[in-house]
């Protein structure tokens, strides 16, 4: 369900950033909206994989990467941007944790 909230929440984000945003904004938006897509879709490939660890990080990364940067479009103070990283650590953990799961599946 959350995977399908993000993938919902990032088309919300990267229409408003086409539609109503300022250039730099809209760029912000749509990084994030594409980041968090992205890892949506991973996350339910990674459920349906029966690998709900990675899918937790697919999720909960996604959306610390992609919240923070729409908290910056939308004015946010700067400080905010050092949230970003932390979501992407968690989606390359994500990955990570994938392949090895999946190194590690009986063929």
């Amino acid at each position: 369900m959350l995977a399908a909230l993000s993938g919902a929440m990032a088309i919300g984000a990267g229409a408003f950033g086409a539609h109503w945003a300022t250039k730099d904004a809209a760029d912000l938006l749509k990084t994030g909206g594409q980041y968090q897509l992205i890892h949506a879709v991973a996350a339910l490939v990674a459920l349906r994989l029966n690998a709900r660890g990675p899918a937790v990080l697919f999720t909960v990364g996604g959306a610390l990467f992609a919240l923070s940067l729409y908290a910056l479009a939308i004015g946010a103070p700067r400080p905010v941007g050092a949230i970003t990283p932390i979501g992407g650590v968690a989606m390359i953990a994500g990955w990570l944790w994938l392949a090895l799961s999946e190194a590690r599946r009986p063929a």
